[in-house]
């Protein structure tokens, strides 16, 4: 599962807006399902951040959001994220010179999710 947290920051802002993501993305990093993130930055305007991070599952993500270090750093970070859908479900994946690899879906069929 990957999770896409996107941010403007102004440059004034800039440094403490690291600080902040980088103590949030070590938060992160401790849970348990956590497999690896990284905090990116565009090169075209780079007041435009994205937190990216990819979990084993999105139980795992969202247990992640419950742990204490996570409430206090990284959840009031997210917050100032835009707001926009931020989870993403793998459905097809390729290693390099690999074949694609398409998986069902997670989500229920129903209307009941």
């Amino acid at each position: 599962m990957l999770v896409t947290n996107r941010f403007v920051v102004d440059d004034d802002g800039a440094q403490d807006f690291t600080e902040r993501a980088h103590a949030a993305l070590a938060a992160l990093a401790a849970r348990p399902g956590y497999l690896r993130g990284q905090l990116v930055r565009a090169l075209d305007d780079p007041r435009h951040w994205c937190l990216v991070t990819e979990w084993e599952s999105v139980g795992t993500y969202r247990r992640a959001l419950g742990g204490f270090d996570v409430k206090v750093t990284a959840i009031p970070l997210l917050a100032e994220s835009i707001d926009e859908p931020s989870a993403y479900e793998t459905l097809a994946s390729a290693a390099p010179d690999g074949d694609v690899v398409v998986v069902d879906s997670d989500r229920a069929a129903g209307p009941y999710r």
